[in-house]
């Protein structure tokens, strides 16, 4: 049985597509800046965007272009290829974490079930995309979107997880949690 090129072509697009699916994208700031030149303005376009899969990975990206559509697609691909961990149990996060960055600061608190996401847009869009569905937040400082993404980011960098802790400890999960 013989196999074309494009045949093997077309699959691996497929699989890509398919990858692509799996993830969600939130667009948290499009900003329009105009440089002023002979002829007029010209405008430009930056996007701060989140992406994540439902199931614990989460990433930023920011791009910036001379159309919409292209800075929104850059800001999303550098997102994809910075994906981290965010340690999900039950629905919420593990422990209390503060993230810094410049003047932003941001307080991540679990919550029990059923509380439902209690943040603003920045931080939401974040705990959306890494499948958190109960936490707490509060942004204290500087209220720029950037900086919030990033102080997130910082404390999610630093939370633990249960299983890499006690398996680091020589211990089962149980003796941990107690």
């Amino acid at each position: 049985m013989e196999y074309s090129r494009e045949g093997r072509r077309d699959r691996d697009r497929d699989r890509r597509e398919e990858k692509d699916k799996e993830f969600i994208e939130k667009l948290v700031k499009l900003n329009r800046t105009a440089k002023v030149v002979k002829g007029g303005r010209r405008f430009s376009f930056s996007a701060l965007t989140v992406v994540g899969d439902r199931k614990g990975s989460v990433g930023f990206g920011f791009g910036k272009a001379n159309d919409v559509s292209e800075a929104i697609r850059k800001s999303i691909e550098k997102a994809k290829r910075s994906l981290i961990k965010l340690p999900v149990k039950n629905g919420t996060i593990p422990h209390e974490i503060q993230g810094v960055f410049k003047a932003s600061k941001v307080y991540l608190k679990p919550a029990c079930s059923g509380t439902g996401i209690i943040a603003g847009g920045p931080v939401r869009a974040i705990m959306e995309a890494g499948g958190v569905t109960d936490v707490l937040s509060k942004s204290i400082g500087a209220s720029s979107q950037y900086n919030v993404v990033k102080a997130t980011f910082e404390g999610i960098g630093r939370m633990m997880d249960a299983r890499v802790l006690a398996k680091a400890r020589g211990k089962s999960i149980k003796e941990l949690w107690g």
